[in-house]
């Protein structure tokens, strides 16, 4: 890999990303993963990595599975793929099929 990549940067960027889409404030989001606002701060920052114990909370409380975290690059805004997975589904039972299907593997904790 050539360029740098500070994955304790990403993650805390997508958690925090992540957290105002719950709207969560830092402070109701830190009480509610029972670590200092400041601690949080500090992940979300890149400054600390949470450890596993807390990540695990933080995706519990987001609702979302633990990888989901992890997601760091997303080539699209949000709202331009769910329009085209919606074009995808009505225009072919196959491809509505094995969204399903996939769907159906990470329910209940995929993120809504």
């Amino acid at each position: 890999m050539t360029q740098s990549y500070d994955i304790k940067k990403k993650l805390g960027d997508r958690i925090k990303m992540l957290r105002r889409e719950k709207n969560f404030t830092q402070e109701a989001f830190a009480e509610k993963i029972n670590i200092e606002p400041q601690s949080l701060s500090n992940i979300e920052r890149g400054k600390f990595a949470p450890s596993i114990e807390t990540l695990q909370k933080i995706a519990n409380v987001l609702d979302v599975h633990p990888f989901v975290l992890y997601l760091f690059e997303q080539i699209e805004p949000i709202a331009k793929m769910k329009k085209e997975l919606v074009r995808a589904i009505e225009g072919s039972d196959v491809i509505a099929v094995e969204l399903y299907r996939h769907y159906q593997a990470f329910e209940p904790k995929m993120p809504r």
